[in-house]
């Protein structure tokens, strides 16, 4: 029960983060770690509990991806599919040790993008030229790489690249962001489901509640500050950083 309570209420709060500001991953790693579950398929359960919201998200910005746009949507499909299957193949074929001692530098990454991430974005949106097709499926296909490796602030890093890559229309790249997010997690997911390294009975038990959360998050959303949310974003994942750095040692 213990255990229960503790899953439900990380993946309701995650849930909430990530229809605020995002996230999620750096709550429901650590709680599905400290209930004993290893460390590579903690990353792949809490990447199944989120599932359903990047799904929803993706659906619920579908018009912002109409009309021509480069790459295409196709295209898209495509790259975050390569992308999410050779992260999560890397993943899975990473020792519960090396992984272990790689997540706290992980985390930390994430936490500090996490935290420079939107004036990052802003400045790469703005200063940023269109750059050729291959620089742009690079790009694509290096941040579903890590997604479908680590979930932990893909959805800065995607604004970050969408930016770089010349793209100025923040609701089409959310609409691109969410999209490529989608896809990649759910090939991600399949690999992970077929090694048998998510736990189901978790998995389904955080999603229920990260939808939840999810739903409530966004009803908030207008009323809540975002840099507070932001802020205790960051301070989460520099304590889970700290907690994993701890014991590695």
């Amino acid at each position: 029960m213990l255990d229960g309570a503790l899953l439900g209420g990380a993946a309701a709060l995650a849930g909430a983060l990530n229809a605020v500001a995002g996230g999620g991953s750096f709550l429901t790693l650590p709680a599905l770690a400290m209930v004993g579950v290893p460390l590579v398929s903690a990353n792949a359960t809490g990447t199944a509990a989120l599932l359903p919201g990047y799904l929803a998200g993706a659906w619920a910005m579908r018009r912002e991806l109409s009309g021509p746009m480069s790459p295409s949507l196709p295209r898209l499909a495509v790259l975050s599919v390569l992308g999410g299957a050779a992260g999560a193949a890397l993943l899975l074929s990473t020792s519960n040790q090396a992984f272990a001692r790689i997540v706290p530098w992980l985390l930390l990454a994430a936490t500090l993008l996490f935290a420079i991430g939107p004036g990052l974005v802003r400045r790469r949106s703005i200063d940023a030229k269109p750059r050729g097709p291959w620089l742009a499926d690079l790009g694509i296909v290096a941040v579903a790489v890590y997604g479908g490796y680590f979930n932990g602030g893909l959805g800065i890093l995607l604004l970050a690249v969408l930016g770089a890559l010349g793209h100025t229309d923040m609701g089409r790249m959310n609409g691109i962001k969410n999209f490529v997010s989608a896809i990649l997690t759910l090939i991600a997911v399949g690999l992970y489901a077929a090694s048998g390294a998510i736990v189901w009975s978790h998995a389904l038990w955080m999603a229920l509640f990260a939808t939840l959360g999810g739903y409530a998050g966004g009803t908030l959303a207008r009323r809540l500050r975002p840099d507070l949310v932001r802020g205790f974003v960051v301070l989460t994942g520099l304590a889970m950083t700290a907690a994993f750095l701890y014991k590695v040692r």
